[in-house]
Protein backbone atom coordinates (compact mmCIF):
# COMPACT_ATOMS: atom_id res chain seq x y z
CA UNK A 1 0.00 0.00 0.00
CA UNK A 2 2.90 2.58 1.09
CA UNK A 3 5.98 3.06 -0.13
CA UNK A 4 7.36 4.64 3.03
CA UNK A 5 6.20 3.81 7.09
CA UNK A 6 3.59 6.28 7.55
CA UNK A 7 3.40 8.12 11.04
CA UNK A 8 -0.57 7.74 13.10
CA UNK A 9 -1.33 11.14 14.53
CA UNK A 10 -4.38 11.10 16.57
CA UNK A 11 -5.81 9.03 13.64
CA UNK A 12 -4.73 9.96 10.90
CA UNK A 13 -1.99 8.64 8.62
CA UNK A 14 0.55 11.33 8.05
CA UNK A 15 3.92 11.89 6.06
CA UNK A 16 6.24 14.65 6.48
CA UNK A 17 5.34 17.66 3.24
CA UNK A 18 8.46 19.55 2.62
CA UNK A 19 7.99 21.18 -0.74
CA UNK A 20 7.57 25.02 -0.30
CA UNK A 21 4.69 25.26 -2.85
CA UNK A 22 3.02 22.55 -1.39
CA UNK A 23 3.28 24.70 2.20
CA UNK A 24 2.11 27.40 0.78
CA UNK A 25 -1.39 26.03 -0.61
CA UNK A 26 -1.56 24.14 2.63
CA UNK A 27 -0.94 27.48 4.92
CA UNK A 28 -3.78 29.31 2.08
CA UNK A 29 -6.26 26.33 3.49
CA UNK A 30 -5.21 26.63 7.43
CA UNK A 31 -6.98 29.63 7.72
CA UNK A 32 -10.47 28.68 5.93
CA UNK A 33 -10.52 25.02 5.37
CA UNK A 34 -12.74 24.36 1.59
CA UNK A 35 -15.09 23.18 1.23
CA UNK A 36 -16.17 23.63 4.90
CA UNK A 37 -19.13 21.73 6.85
CA UNK A 38 -22.07 23.77 7.96
CA UNK A 39 -22.36 23.73 11.77
CA UNK A 40 -25.24 21.61 11.66
CA UNK A 41 -24.06 18.87 9.60
CA UNK A 42 -24.30 15.64 10.20
CA UNK A 43 -24.25 12.25 8.81
CA UNK A 44 -28.08 12.56 7.42
CA UNK A 45 -27.84 16.14 5.80
CA UNK A 46 -24.09 14.79 4.02
CA UNK A 47 -26.18 12.23 2.85
CA UNK A 48 -29.17 14.15 1.96
CA UNK A 49 -26.87 16.55 0.79
CA UNK A 50 -24.96 14.28 -1.69
CA UNK A 51 -28.09 12.17 -2.79
CA UNK A 52 -29.57 15.41 -4.17
CA UNK A 53 -26.69 16.10 -6.39
CA UNK A 54 -26.62 14.60 -9.41
CA UNK A 55 -23.17 14.92 -9.94
CA UNK A 56 -22.11 13.24 -6.55
CA UNK A 57 -25.22 10.73 -6.70
CA UNK A 58 -24.20 9.36 -9.88
CA UNK A 59 -20.13 9.19 -8.92
CA UNK A 60 -21.40 6.79 -6.11
CA UNK A 61 -23.66 4.56 -8.15
CA UNK A 62 -21.08 4.56 -11.03
CA UNK A 63 -18.66 3.28 -7.89
CA UNK A 64 -20.61 -0.05 -6.87
CA UNK A 65 -19.84 -1.74 -4.09
CA UNK A 66 -16.21 -3.62 -2.59
CA UNK A 67 -14.23 -1.15 -4.41
CA UNK A 68 -10.69 1.06 -3.33
CA UNK A 69 -11.15 4.28 -3.95
CA UNK A 70 -8.93 7.95 -3.41
CA UNK A 71 -10.12 11.13 -3.17
CA UNK A 72 -6.80 13.25 -4.19
CA UNK A 73 -6.80 16.29 -2.33
CA UNK A 74 -10.02 16.10 -0.21
CA UNK A 75 -9.98 19.20 2.02
CA UNK A 76 -12.36 18.92 4.69
CA UNK A 77 -13.22 14.93 2.77
CA UNK A 78 -17.12 15.88 2.52
CA UNK A 79 -17.13 13.62 -0.66
CA UNK A 80 -15.33 10.83 0.86
CA UNK A 81 -17.33 10.65 3.63
CA UNK A 82 -20.50 10.92 1.43
CA UNK A 83 -19.35 7.80 -0.83
CA UNK A 84 -18.36 5.87 2.56
CA UNK A 85 -21.35 6.21 4.42
CA UNK A 86 -23.81 3.27 3.57
CA UNK A 87 -20.96 1.63 1.37
CA UNK A 88 -18.49 -1.67 1.88
CA UNK A 89 -15.75 0.47 -0.30
CA UNK A 90 -12.62 1.44 1.10
CA UNK A 91 -12.20 5.09 0.88
CA UNK A 92 -9.07 7.18 1.06
CA UNK A 93 -9.46 10.91 1.70
CA UNK A 94 -5.79 12.38 0.74
CA UNK A 95 -4.72 15.79 1.37
CA UNK A 96 -1.52 17.53 2.44
CA UNK A 97 -3.49 20.03 4.99
CA UNK A 98 -3.89 18.38 8.14
CA UNK A 99 -6.72 21.21 9.74
CA UNK A 100 -8.53 20.44 6.31
CA UNK A 101 -8.44 16.63 6.54
CA UNK A 102 -9.00 17.16 10.81
CA UNK A 103 -12.50 18.40 10.10
CA UNK A 104 -13.32 15.10 8.20
CA UNK A 105 -11.90 12.58 10.37
CA UNK A 106 -13.54 14.13 13.24
CA UNK A 107 -16.95 14.57 11.26
CA UNK A 108 -16.20 10.83 10.19
CA UNK A 109 -15.65 9.57 13.97
CA UNK A 110 -18.63 11.44 14.95
CA UNK A 111 -21.04 9.49 12.66
CA UNK A 112 -19.56 6.17 13.18
CA UNK A 113 -18.46 6.74 9.21
CA UNK A 114 -15.64 3.73 9.60
CA UNK A 115 -14.83 3.12 6.35
CA UNK A 116 -12.30 5.90 5.20
CA UNK A 117 -8.19 6.19 5.51
CA UNK A 118 -7.48 9.75 5.89
CA UNK A 119 -4.05 10.64 5.00
CA UNK A 120 -1.96 13.57 5.19
CA UNK A 121 0.83 13.73 2.52
CA UNK A 122 1.60 15.41 -0.65
CA UNK A 123 0.87 14.54 -4.03
CA UNK A 124 4.38 14.74 -5.39
CA UNK A 125 6.02 12.81 -2.70
CA UNK A 126 4.94 9.38 -4.42
CA UNK A 127 3.67 7.49 -1.21
CA UNK A 128 1.51 4.47 -2.35
CA UNK A 129 2.60 1.49 -4.55
CA UNK A 130 1.43 1.42 -8.31
CA UNK A 131 -1.67 0.04 -9.23
CA UNK A 132 -3.32 0.14 -5.86
CA UNK A 133 -7.15 1.86 -6.50
CA UNK A 134 -10.14 0.89 -8.67
CA UNK A 135 -10.80 4.72 -8.86
CA UNK A 136 -8.47 7.61 -8.62
CA UNK A 137 -10.10 11.12 -8.11
CA UNK A 138 -8.55 14.89 -8.06
CA UNK A 139 -11.25 17.49 -8.57
CA UNK A 140 -9.73 21.09 -8.07
CA UNK A 141 -6.56 20.28 -6.92
CA UNK A 142 -4.13 20.03 -9.61
CA UNK A 143 -4.35 23.57 -11.04
CA UNK A 144 -3.35 25.00 -7.53
CA UNK A 145 0.09 22.51 -7.82
CA UNK A 146 3.54 23.61 -9.03
CA UNK A 147 3.16 20.97 -11.89
CA UNK A 148 -0.11 19.73 -12.64
CA UNK A 149 1.17 17.24 -15.27
CA UNK A 150 3.58 15.54 -13.04
CA UNK A 151 1.11 15.17 -10.24
CA UNK A 152 -1.42 13.36 -13.12
CA UNK A 153 1.55 11.45 -14.05
CA UNK A 154 2.30 10.40 -10.04
CA UNK A 155 -1.53 9.57 -9.25
CA UNK A 156 -2.45 8.41 -12.42
CA UNK A 157 0.33 5.41 -11.55
CA UNK A 158 -1.88 4.31 -8.54
CA UNK A 159 -4.80 2.86 -10.89
CA UNK A 160 -5.53 -0.53 -11.45
CA UNK A 161 -5.73 -2.05 -14.93
CA UNK A 162 -9.34 -1.26 -16.16
CA UNK A 163 -9.57 1.32 -13.25
CA UNK A 164 -11.15 4.82 -13.36
CA UNK A 165 -9.16 7.82 -13.03
CA UNK A 166 -11.44 11.13 -12.72
CA UNK A 167 -10.08 14.57 -13.39
CA UNK A 168 -11.34 18.23 -12.22
CA UNK A 169 -9.43 21.71 -13.47
CA UNK A 170 -10.17 24.80 -14.18
CA UNK A 171 -10.73 25.25 -18.13
CA UNK A 172 -9.32 28.12 -19.68
CA UNK A 173 -12.41 28.41 -21.47
CA UNK A 174 -15.01 27.93 -19.08
CA UNK A 175 -13.07 30.47 -16.30
CA UNK A 176 -13.66 33.62 -18.01
CA UNK A 177 -16.40 34.57 -15.89
CA UNK A 178 -14.08 33.91 -12.90
CA UNK A 179 -11.20 35.61 -14.47
CA UNK A 180 -13.40 38.81 -15.23
CA UNK A 181 -14.76 38.71 -11.52
CA UNK A 182 -11.10 37.67 -9.78
CA UNK A 183 -10.08 41.58 -11.70
CA UNK A 184 -13.02 43.07 -10.65
CA UNK A 185 -12.33 41.70 -7.01
CA UNK A 186 -8.97 43.15 -6.79
CA UNK A 187 -10.50 46.31 -7.43
CA UNK A 188 -13.41 46.61 -5.40
CA UNK A 189 -13.20 43.86 -2.82
CA UNK A 190 -15.96 41.30 -1.61
CA UNK A 191 -18.91 43.62 -1.42
CA UNK A 192 -19.14 43.42 -5.26
CA UNK A 193 -18.16 40.05 -5.18
CA UNK A 194 -21.11 39.02 -2.93
CA UNK A 195 -23.51 40.45 -5.34
CA UNK A 196 -21.63 39.42 -8.57
CA UNK A 197 -21.05 35.84 -7.46
CA UNK A 198 -23.70 33.51 -8.80
CA UNK A 199 -22.58 30.54 -5.93
CA UNK A 200 -23.08 33.23 -3.29
CA UNK A 201 -26.03 34.57 -4.72
CA UNK A 202 -27.98 31.12 -4.20
CA UNK A 203 -26.96 31.01 -0.48
CA UNK A 204 -29.41 31.75 2.56
CA UNK A 205 -28.99 33.97 4.96
CA UNK A 206 -28.33 30.67 7.32
CA UNK A 207 -25.01 30.20 6.16
CA UNK A 208 -21.77 30.46 8.11
CA UNK A 209 -19.69 32.94 7.77
CA UNK A 210 -16.65 30.55 7.59
CA UNK A 211 -18.30 29.29 4.53
CA UNK A 212 -18.85 32.07 2.55
CA UNK A 213 -15.16 33.08 3.22
CA UNK A 214 -13.88 29.71 2.12
CA UNK A 215 -15.10 30.38 -1.14
CA UNK A 216 -14.45 33.35 -1.57
CA UNK A 217 -10.65 32.83 -0.35
CA UNK A 218 -10.30 29.50 -2.64
CA UNK A 219 -12.34 31.44 -6.04
CA UNK A 220 -10.39 34.89 -5.58
CA UNK A 221 -7.03 35.02 -3.16
CA UNK A 222 -5.30 31.71 -4.07
CA UNK A 223 -1.75 31.89 -4.37
CA UNK A 224 -1.01 29.25 -7.00
CA UNK A 225 -3.91 28.79 -9.92
CA UNK A 226 -3.68 27.43 -13.88
CA UNK A 227 -5.69 26.49 -16.06
CA UNK A 228 -6.43 23.61 -18.84
CA UNK A 229 -8.11 22.70 -21.97
CA UNK A 230 -9.88 19.12 -22.74
CA UNK A 231 -7.19 18.50 -25.39
CA UNK A 232 -4.30 19.29 -23.18
CA UNK A 233 -5.97 16.33 -20.81
CA UNK A 234 -6.50 14.19 -23.45
CA UNK A 235 -2.96 14.30 -24.48
CA UNK A 236 -1.97 13.68 -20.65
CA UNK A 237 -4.58 10.65 -21.10
CA UNK A 238 -2.92 9.04 -24.27
CA UNK A 239 0.48 9.25 -22.84
CA UNK A 240 -0.34 6.85 -19.97
CA UNK A 241 -2.64 4.00 -22.39
CA UNK A 242 -5.79 5.75 -20.32
CA UNK A 243 -9.00 6.05 -22.52
CA UNK A 244 -10.87 9.01 -22.64
CA UNK A 245 -14.33 7.52 -21.40
CA UNK A 246 -16.41 11.12 -21.21
CA UNK A 247 -16.21 14.61 -19.93
CA UNK A 248 -18.34 16.63 -17.78
CA UNK A 249 -18.97 18.88 -19.92
CA UNK A 250 -19.79 16.32 -22.44
CA UNK A 251 -17.98 16.80 -25.80
CA UNK A 252 -20.52 15.04 -27.55
CA UNK A 253 -22.99 17.00 -26.06
CA UNK A 254 -24.50 14.15 -23.79
CA UNK A 255 -28.40 14.82 -23.24
CA UNK A 256 -28.81 11.59 -21.04
CA UNK A 257 -26.37 12.73 -18.14
CA UNK A 258 -24.39 9.59 -19.23
CA UNK A 259 -21.59 11.26 -16.78
CA UNK A 260 -19.66 7.64 -15.46
CA UNK A 261 -20.21 5.28 -18.43
CA UNK A 262 -18.54 2.43 -18.65
CA UNK A 263 -17.15 2.98 -21.88
CA UNK A 264 -16.41 6.00 -24.25
CA UNK A 265 -18.70 8.38 -25.83
CA UNK A 266 -16.09 9.48 -28.33
CA UNK A 267 -13.43 12.47 -27.85
CA UNK A 268 -15.14 14.23 -30.75
CA UNK A 269 -12.60 16.74 -32.89
CA UNK A 270 -10.86 19.82 -32.23
CA UNK A 271 -14.32 21.94 -33.35
CA UNK A 272 -16.65 19.92 -30.91
CA UNK A 273 -13.96 20.03 -28.26
CA UNK A 274 -13.75 23.83 -28.56
CA UNK A 275 -17.82 24.78 -28.90
CA UNK A 276 -18.63 22.08 -25.51
CA UNK A 277 -15.46 24.79 -23.87
CA UNK A 278 -16.81 27.82 -24.77
CA UNK A 279 -20.28 26.90 -23.88
CA UNK A 280 -19.17 26.44 -20.70
CA UNK A 281 -18.82 30.21 -20.32
CA UNK A 282 -22.69 30.77 -20.57
CA UNK A 283 -23.68 27.89 -18.31
CA UNK A 284 -23.92 26.80 -14.56
CA UNK A 285 -20.65 25.32 -14.86
CA UNK A 286 -18.84 28.85 -16.32
CA UNK A 287 -20.74 30.77 -13.28
CA UNK A 288 -19.66 28.61 -10.60
CA UNK A 289 -15.89 28.63 -11.56
CA UNK A 290 -15.61 27.00 -15.11
CA UNK A 291 -14.15 23.69 -13.70
CA UNK A 292 -14.51 20.64 -16.09
CA UNK A 293 -14.17 16.88 -15.38
CA UNK A 294 -12.21 14.31 -18.07
CA UNK A 295 -12.76 11.13 -16.95
CA UNK A 296 -10.21 7.97 -18.07
CA UNK A 297 -9.87 4.10 -18.17
CA UNK A 298 -6.42 2.57 -17.48
CA UNK A 299 -5.84 0.20 -20.48
CA UNK A 300 -5.33 -3.48 -18.82
CA UNK A 301 -1.88 -4.63 -19.44
CA UNK A 302 -1.84 -8.27 -21.25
Amino acid sequence: MFKFQPKIKDGLITFDVNDQITKSVTEFYEIEPFPNYSSNEDKRTLLDKGDSNDLSRKLKEFIGFNKTFIEIGSGTSQLSNYLAAGTNNKIYAFDPTEPALRLGYNFASENNINNVIFVNADIFDDIFEDQTFDFVWCSGVLHHTKDPYLGFKIIQKYLKPNGYILIGLYNKYGRFRTFLRQILYKIFGRKLIMFMDPYLRTLDKSTSQRKINSWIRDQYEHPVEQSHSFDEVIKWFDIHDIEFINSIPSIGGDKNNLYFNKNSLGRGNLASRVFSQIKMIFGRLGSEGGLFIMIGKKARKD
